[in-house]
């Protein structure tokens, strides 16, 4: 009697997992933070290497002092009755400069490289979020697989009671059985159809599910393939563990960081002025001026906490390492379950194929014994339903088994 979908090649209107996992991913609406993280990793990257363009600065101002240099009263009268300038003291000043850096001590260097690990970081960490998907679209799945194992096996228990009233209309057409086993015949054929209409409903409703999930409209008749069975299986290679990573490189770049705001920098510059007084502040009159050379700046302040925020990146990265370790603890625990799960499915798999084998002999001989008169309607229908229900349990188990191979994988992260 019925079995699950059977392996095969796929044709127009089959869906497969693998196809479910690819539309999943694309329709998910996180999705669109992938280009968001590399527009804004790329715009920070160029405002970062935007500190080496010239920088031009424009200033201006008019003071009034109230006392300025008095050349007479420093230097006394001169021969010749020679007159000494007078320094105003209302004085006016607009100033450019153009300053180009010239060594920041990697400075820039190291913040590229930090947004860049931050920029990996949030992309693994989106890769991280679509990856959880697999799981949802492995449990609607399976549980429409399912729904289609049991809809085949109603039908075909249901087929198998619309043959016995048709025995059963004759008998009692020829007056050799009584109505009531045709209405018991018929009662049991409708609550065979109430319970297809349950896995109907269900059905539909987990297609709806994935319908979402996939971001493509699929109608009843959709057509899912059973995934080819898989037992073999590689080493832990899950996203989470590349995000671990990255967020060690973050803390790496960081303490690059830390040795680069230690290190002096040296820029050029050229000012050019316009006001009074000028350079020669001996005279006393409106003009221009210029400077020009090298600037050399070093603060030595950032090496008064560079210990201790030293110390706080290497406690952060030994948090990391730690979560790590927690994280594959917990994939190897999944992953023993999954195994046993693996190694309990295929043995009960093997108990209903006996199963199976003894009730059907069980309802044969029911039949025959339900025309001679031996047995009731009543206690043939138990012992159809009881083989009934020995084929969903098989059902059961079969789907279970492949749906425990994927979550194998999923857990593993060899998909």
């Amino acid at each position: 009697m019925g079995t699950i979908v059977q392996y095969g090649n796929a044709q127009a209107g089959d869906l497969s997992i693998e196809e479910c996992y690819r539309l999943s991913k694309a329709n998910f609406p996180a999705i669109k933070k992938a280009d968001l993280i590399a527009g804004t990793s790329a715009n920070d990257i160029q405002n970062a290497g935007k500190r080496f363009l010239p920088q031009v600065n424009f200033s201006g101002q008019a003071t009034y002092q109230s006392q300025t240099v008095s050349f007479p009263d420093a230097l006394g009268s001169l021969p010749g009755n020679i007159a000494l300038p007078v320094i105003s003291k209302d004085q006016y000043k607009v100033q450019g400069e153009v300053s180009q850096l010239l060594y920041d001590g990697n400075h820039t260097k190291n913040q590229k490289a930090l947004i860049t690990a931050n920029a990996a970081f949030q992309q693994q960490n989106l890769e991280v979020s679509l990856y959880t998907l697999n799981n949802r679209i492995n449990n609607i799945y399976f549980s429409i697989l399912l729904m289609d194992a049991w809809l085949k096996q109603n039908n075909l228990s249901t087929a198998n009671l619309r043959t016995q009233v048709q025995k059963t209309e004759a008998a009692l057409a020829n007056g050799v059985a009584f109505r009531s086993n045709l209405n018991e015949l018929k009662a049991e054929i409708v609550n065979m159809e109430m319970q297809a209409t349950e896995y109907k409903a269900s059905r539909i409703a987990y297609l709806k599910m994935l319908s979402l999930l996939i971001g493509k409209e699929l109608p009843e008749t959709t057509h899912l393939l059973l995934p080819e069975p898989e037992s073999s299986r590689a080493g832990i290679s899950r996203p989470e563990l590349k995000a671990f990573d990255l967020q060690k490189m973050i803390y790496d770049a960081q303490e690059q960081q830390l040795k680069s705001d230690c290190l002096p920098q040296v820029s050029a510059f050229f000012q050019g002025a316009y006001g009074r007084p000028t350079l020669n502040i001996l005279e006393n009159k409106f003009g221009p001026w210029y400077i020009t050379g090298l600037r050399f700046s070093w603060s030595l302040g950032s090496l008064y906490g560079l210990k201790n925020k030293k110390s706080t990146l290497g406690l952060s990265r030994r948090s990391i390492e730690a979560d790590r370790e927690t994280f594959m603890l917990n994939t190897r625990l999944d992953l023993t379950l999954q195994d046993g799960q693996i190694i309990k499915y295929t043995a009960l798999l093997q108990q209903d194929d006996e199963a199976i084998a003894l009730r059907a002999a069980v309802t044969r001989s029911a039949e025959a014994q339900l025309v001679n008169g031996v047995i009731t309607t009543h206690e043939y229908i138990q012992k159809l339903n009881a083989e009934h229900l020995a084929r969903q349990t098989k059902d059961l188990h079969r789907v279970q088994l492949l749906q425990t191979r994927y979550n194998l994988k999923f857990i593993s992260g060899n998909e």
